[in-house]
């Protein structure tokens, strides 16, 4: 995907970053990126196809003199893995941020400024190392360009100020469950079964998650509560497969807790009519 002018520039001056200092054309002002919210501070789950918008919330403090005019000086949040020093990865907005002014001094200005960093898993994802914490930086870059037919110059200064809060990105997760025989005989052995697999960035899919503990729960009809009733741990395959005794007709479904780096998942309950034993004549 086409990064925009913001993620262009910053992307070249990461790129730079522990090789080659920019030769600055001018100071770099002092800038405050403070109360930084990512994503109202829940994880980022991200699958394997559809982009994740993030929104990112913050303030920031500048000199009343500097123009953040968004074509040639621009100011914005961004999230990394690793440190500035040897990154490991790193997510930019596309489209400027919006910011209002809250408040001035004769020497700043102070703004509250929202912005949306997309995350599409085919671009910006690219192996099981990117499922961790990662951290918020402060961008700030000043572009000077002339171009010509017969002459092109161009210069830049740009600052990153790190780890000013953090982010946790996750590998989606997704549970199936099937619940057999149906209907099932009251007091009869029901087998239960279904699979856990978890987003891998790296292939593009979804894959098996095995030995990681899911709980099976049942609602019986009529209730709106679930309750647990075993747990299990996940085989081959992230296969899922134990039995229980028909008592009553309900829903069975099997519930992940999640990981460090995989989210939470429920799979969609499995209705299950419950028919009394056959009479003995």
């Amino acid at each position: 995907m086409r990064k925009l002018a913001i993620g262009t520039a910053l992307s070249g001056a990461l790129a730079l970053a522990g090789i080659a200092a920019p030769a600055a054309s001018a100071a770099t002002p002092n800038l405050v990126f403070s109360y930084v919210t990512v994503n109202k501070g829940k994880a980022i789950v991200v699958g394997t196809t559809k982009t994740v918008n993030v929104p990112v919330t913050y303030t920031l403090t500048r000199p009343a003199d500097l123009v953040i005019d968004n074509k040639k000086t621009f100011a914005a949040v961004m999230l990394y893995r690793g440190t500035l020093k040897s990154l490991g990865n790193e997510l930019d907005p596309e489209v400027m941020p919006t910011c209002t002014t809250t408040a001035t001094t004769d020497t700043t200005v102070t703004e509250s400024c929202s912005e949306t960093i997309p995350v599409d898993p085919d671009d910006y994802l690219y192996e099981a190392a990117d499922a961790t914490t990662w951290k918020a930086g402060g961008l700030y870059a000043h572009l000077d360009s002339t171009v010509s037919d017969d002459f092109l110059s161009s210069e830049y200064d740009a600052a990153i100020w790190g780890n000013l809060t953090t982010a946790k990105v996750q590998r989606a997760a997704k549970l199936t469950v099937n619940a057999t025989p149906e209907p099932a005989v009251q007091g009869k052995t029901l087998t239960v079964k279904g699979k856990l697999t978890r987003a891998n960035w790296e292939t593009g899919k979804y894959a098996g998650y095995k030995g990681q503990k899911v709980v099976l729960q049942f609602r019986a009809e009529g209730s709106s509560t679930y309750q647990n009733v075993k747990g299990i741990t996940s085989g081959t395959g992230g296969a899922l497969s134990t039995t229980v005794k028909a008592s009553k007709r309900g829903y069975y479904r099997f519930v992940f807790a999640g990981t460090t780096t995989t989210a939470a998942a429920k799979a969609a309950g499995d209705y299950v009519e419950v028919d009394p034993p056959a009479l003995e004549l």
